[in-house]
This record gives C-alpha cells, sequence and structure tokens, in this order.
C-alpha cells in the first residue's frame, strides 16, 4: 500500500504530543484503543502457501515490489514477468506467499508458482464444469499433441484430434484449437484433453438423422477414414460403415488398397443395419451388375476357356475366366494319373492357362474345369492293347501300397495293380512294404488287361520261372532234408530248408530220440510229408526220420552236388538263407540254370542211394 494512502488512514495522529511526552505516551488508552483498530484493519490478514493479489509498487532491473497488503512488502524476481513486457507500477497480478518472514524479514512471494497452482485450479474448473479451453498447440509427440492450456502442457492424444484418423500431426502445431479436459492425473502432473468430443457433438444431431432415414438398399456417399486387411471404415457424414474386402469387387482382391485409397470419396449402398449395435454393412460391387449375367453364350460344356488363376486349395484351383467369374478345376481333373497330387505341382497363383468346361449352371453361378481333357486319354489310345499286351514287360514307379498289393504308374494315366501274392515265388510276403517302398521303380509283365474298366493286372514274380515245378522233384514226398527251426508256435513251426524255401511241422513231430522236442534254432534231419505246388505249403516231420546213414550221405552228397551249381556255396542251411538274402529283396528265386543243375544232380545222387540200398540189402541177406 502507497504512504498516500497510509497518512489518510491516520488522519488525527498528532506527532507534537507524540514527541513531547514520548512517542505513544501523549495519548489516552482510548485513543490508543481506537489507534490500534485503524492499524489492524490496514494490514490484509495473509496466510503462508496460498495464492493472493498484490500491487505492483516498483519496478528494478532484477526485481518487482509488491505491496499484498502486508505489513511489509514482498520482492519477486523481474524472470518471473517476462511473459508480461508491459508491465508498470499498479498493475495487479497474482502471486504466491512461500514465506511471511525469512532470515532477513523479508516477505517471499513468487508468481511463478501462483501461475501453476492457479491453473491447476483453472483446470479442474474446467472439468468440473465441462467448459471448452482455447489451447495453443505447442509440439508434436509420439502419438499426438503438446498443447497448453492456462500455462499447464497437457497431451492431445492423435486419436482424439478428429473423428477420422490423422496421419499428418505437423499441420496443427503452432495453431490455436478447442479442447476439453478428459483426464487429470494430479500423481503424474499429467492432463489429457481432446478435440474429437467437441466434433462429436456438433456430428451427433447429424448423425442421429441419418441412422433415423437409413433403410437397406439406400446409395449414400461417403470418405474412406480407415482401411484394413477385412475391409475398409467409411464415413457417411457423422456416422461409420464398413465395407467388406468381398463387397468391394466381383474379382478377387489380396488387400482393400489393390482398388481403394484414404480419403476417397465413393458411393456405397446399405446391406445391411444394425439398430441397437449401430452397425452399418456397405456395398460397392454391388452398384455393377454381376459378371455372370454377362457371361458370353457361346461358353458351354466342352468349351475352351483361358483365364488366370486366383488361388490354389489343397483340393483343386480356382481360374478366373473374367473379373467376377471364377471356375474349380478339382485336383483330379489335373491329370490322368488316379493318384492325387498336390494342386502346386501344376499350377500357381496368377499363372494363365486353359481349361475344358465340364459343368455350367449360370443360374447358381457355379462352373468345373479340367485341363486333363485337353490331352487325350491314355487308356482310349488305339496302341494301348499293343502296349500292354499279356506277356510284354515294362518299368513302373510305386505309388502306392496297400495290404493287398501295390499300385505302380507305367506312364502318366496307366496305373496297374501288383497283387502281394504275385511279388515273390518263394517269400511269403505279408505286407507290399516289406518289399518296396513308394518311388521305387520295379520291373512288371502284363498278366491281364482291360481297357473298358481300366484295369491293368500286373506282376513281378512272373518276369522268372516258377522254382516250384524244380522244388517239387527236390523235396518230393519221403525226402529228408536238413532244416533249421526258425519260429514256433501253439501247434505248428516254421522251418527254414535249403535253398531258403520255407517248411512247417507240427509241434508234436518235433520229438527228438531221447524224447524231448526240438527248440527254435536247432538244426535237424526232417522228411517230407506233404508238398502243396499250389499253395506253395512244405509239410514236414522230425519225429519219422529212420535213424540210419543213408539220409546222411544222401544229405551229404546233395548238399556236395549243390555246392558248384549255387552262385555263392552253403555250408548249412543257414549259410543258404544268407546267400538268398544277399540276392535282393526284388528279385525272384535264383537262376532258372542252377535249379535244373540241381534237379538233374539230385536225381543222379537218389540213383546211386538206391543202388547202395540195395547191395546193403543183399549184403545182409
Amino acid at each position: 500500500m502507497s504512504k498516500e494512502k497510509q497518512t489518510q488512514v491516520l488522519p488525527d495522529f498528532d506527532w507534537e504530543k507524540a514527541e513531547d511526552k514520548g512517542f505513544g505516551t501523549g495519548y489516552s488508552a482510548a485513543d490508543r484503543t481506537r489507534f490500534e483498530e485503524m492499524y489492524e484493519t490496514t494490514i490484509s490478514p495473509v496466510q503462508e502457501k496460498e495464492v493472493v493479489k498484490g500491487v505492483v509498487v516498483g519496478i528494478t532491473d532484477r526485481e518487482v515490489i509488491l505491496n499484498i497488503g502486508f505489513k511489509s512488502d514482498g520482492i519477486v524476481s523481474f524472470n518471473e514477468f517476462r511473459d508480461l513486457p508491459a508491465l508498470k507500477i499498479g498493475d495487479e497480478v497474482e502471486v504466491y506467499v512461500e514465506n511471511q518472514e525469512d532470515a532477513q524479514g523479508q516477505l517471499v512471494l513468487s508468481r511463478k508458482k501462483a501461475k501453476v497452482i492457479t491453473a491447476w485450479d483453472n483446470i479442474q474448473k474446467s472439468f468440473d464444469e465441462d467448459v471448452v479451453i482455447d489451447a495453443n498447440v505447442k509440439r508434436r509427440t509420439k502419438g499426438g499433441l503438446i498443447v497448453d492450456i492456462f500455462g499447464i502442457e497437457a497431451f492431445l492424444p492423435g486419436s482424439q484430434i478428429d473423428v477420422k484418423p490423422i496421419r499428418d500431426f505437423d499441420i496443427f502445431v503452432g495453431k490455436r484449437m478447442e479442447v476439453k479436459v478428459v483426464k487429470i492425473n494430479y500423481a503424474n502432473d499429467n492432463v489429457v484433453v481432446s478435440h474429437k468430443i467437441l466434433i462429436e457433438k456438433d456430428l451427433e444431431a447429424q448423425r442421429q438423422q441419418i441412422l433415423n432415414n437409413l433403410e437397406k438398399g439406400q446409395v449414400l456417399e461417403g470418405v474412406i477414414k480407415n482401411m484394413t486387411n477385412f475391409g475398409v471404415f467409411i464415413d457417411l457424414g457423422g456416422v461409420d460403415g464398413l465395407l467388406h474386402i468381398t463387397d468391394i469387387s466381383w474379382g478377387r482382391i489380396n488387400h482393400p488398397s489393390d482398388l481403394l485409397a484414404l480419403d476417397q470419396k465413393l458411393n456405397v449402398v446399405v446391406l445391411d443395419f444394425d439398430e441397437e449395435k449401430k452397425r452399418i454393412s456397405l456395398g460397392l460391387k454391388q452398384l455393377q451388375s454381376h459378371p455372370w449375367d454377362s457371361l458370353s453364350e457361346d461358353i458351354q460344356v466342352g468349351s475352351k476357356v483361358t483365364g488366370r488363376i486366383v488361388n490354389v486349395a489343397d483340393y483343386g484351383a480356382f481360374l478366373e475366366i473374367k473379373p467376377g467369374v471364377e471356375g474349380l478345376i478339382h485336383v483330379s481333373e489335373m491329370s490322368w494319373s488316379q493318384h492325387l497330387r498336390n494342386p502346386q505341382e501344376f499350377m500357381n497363383v496368377n499363372d494363365e492357362i486353359n481349361a475344358v468346361v465340364l459343368t455350367l449352371d449360370r443360374q447358381e453361378r457355379k462352373m468345373s474345369l479340367g485341363i486333363k481333357q485337353l490331352t487325350e486319354d491314355p487308356w482310349t489310345q488305339g496302341s494301348l492293347k499293343e502296349k500292354y499286351a499279356i506277356g510284354t514287360r515294362h518299368k513302373g514307379v510305386v505309388r502306392n501300397l496297400t495290404n493287398f498289393g501295390l499300385f505302380i504308374e507305367l506312364e502318366e494315366g496307366i496305373d496297374g495293380l501288383v497283387h502281394v501274392s504275385d511279388l515273390s515265388w518263394t517269400k511269403k510276403i505279408k505286407h507290399p512294404s516289406d518289399f518296396v517302398k513308394v518311388n521305387d521303380e520295379l520291373e512288371v509283365v502284363v498278366l491281364e488287361l482291360d481297357a473298358d474298366n481300366r484295369r491293368l493286372a500286373l506282376g513281378h514274380k512272373q518276369l522268372e520261372e516258377n522254382p516250384w515245378d524244380t522244388f517239387e522233384t527236390i523235396f518230393a514226398v519221403g525226402s529228408v532234408h536238413r532244416s533249421t527251426i526258425v519260429a514256433k508256435g501253439d501247434k505248428f513251426a516254421t522251418l527254414e530248408l535249403p535253398y531258403g524255401i520255407e517248411g512247417i511241422a507240427a509241434v508234436k513231430n518235433l520229438t527228438k530220440e531221447d524224447g524231448t522236442f526240438a527248440e527254435v534254432g536247432e538244426s535237424l534231419d526232417f522228411t517230407v510229408l506233404e508238398f502243396l505246388k499250389d499253395e506253395k505249403k512244405i509239410v514236414l516231420t522230425h519225429s519219422k526220420v529212420k535213424p540210419s546213414a543213408a539220409p546222411a550221405a544222401e544229405e551229404k552228397k546233395e548238399e556236395k552236388a549243390a555246392k558248384p551249381a549255387t552262385a555263392s556255396p552253403a555250408k548249412n542251411t543257414s549259410n543258404n538263407t544268407e546267400s538268398s538274402a544277399k540276392e535282393g529283396e526284388k528279385s525272384t528265386f535264383g537262376d532258372l540254370s542252377v535249379l535244373s543243375a540241381l534237379k538233374e544232380q539230385f536225381e543222379e545222387t537218389e540213383r546211386k542211394g538206391k543202388k547202395v540200398t540195395k547191395k546193403d540189402d543183399e549184403t545182409e541177406e
């Protein structure tokens, strides 16, 4: 407060009385009380840590002197008034009382803190009363903008700038914008504001009018505001609608950006509207006639067409003849081969290919196509019966294995079956996988051809003559052979005979001379009881072997005679088995010339054995 005001407050004060009788002693008690009351009313009550108003009473280069109605004036650094270049004596400003009296007895004030406290009070008031604030955009930051409100920096998220997505935030820097406070976080001194909320209120009436008048089939103009993989969102003037990617074009597109762009204006038709969820489904292709309606009448079943592969699936591929008109090429119609393969082995997306129309339904807008029909069916070729005549030999690739046999592809579209019983003369093959693998090459001979029913019976063992014709003389009923027990069941045992042939013997017929039963791994002499050529079965017994030296001698002579004839000499049955295995699983038993030699030598040995037996009988007599 100025000195002029102070002298006016005490007009009755008499300085002469005060000087004559001592300062303050020349007044009565009533005068003293009256002056004290006047003094108390002159000084304003000031509390620390609060914002008060003060009057500028002095300005220097470094300080500004303020009178806040307290017993002493306060001093504030001039730097805190740089935002007020026109500051002059008599101006009123707000300051914050930090300390009524410091160590030097000085009143400590701060305009900076006063501004902060006042700003937060104004922000809270604006939030409580939903007041619109005029903000200044200071700079861009990650995810939005920084704006100044009441001297405090607030965050304006990018999603709260406008109702449509903003892709360039820099255009707002340095401009003023109306905002509303939507969130206050005092713990982090954080304020979030929104400009979008003001726009939405302006658009609410317009949006409600659009929703009230919305009908299916209605054509509206909109602007693309956002784009995703599954479609685009279109602003219809305050309300958004979704244009799904499948409703953009009659043809296939990979992404909406293939045909559309952001901020593009276009007309769309309302396909569906959910009043409760406020969801609007839009269409663009529906504004054009369906391509099937303009499909040429020249395209009929059997017509050749050209198009582009737009999709490849496990079951086939889709060929686009024209945008919006597609046909399915099933994998079975890609090749004459009966073995289904991956369609990607035949074609890829964007390939230009020719095809033949197999079925055509214009009403249902469906079409099936084929490409194998562009070539002649190999089963209808005139030379088929000559090429695959019975007895002809061929090489093919194993394509499939089943429990009963295997399928071989001799050429594309021509497949044949090799039954499991036609793989080997000598080996009992339970499953084709024990003999051959998929994609292996195998030589076969044609056993039967039925072109009308597309059936071709093949054999592998028929490449060689049937060795059982020779075995019939070698393993005659009553002949004795050294054999090894390889397996034993409850009733029958499996035997390994010479030349790798298998035989069976009843368990009860495994009794040895000492009364015990022969076990797996033992090699004993066995007598042939039955030779079933058609069934390829030899039944033997050990119990009925005569304990004479003749059979053993015959066996030795037989083995001795067999040594120079076989490709791999065998000292015992086990070695014969190994020798047979080394010849390869895919080959049939032996060489026919070897078997013939064995047969002759066996017969010669048998004749000599009879002569020896006859002489022994004569000697005994």
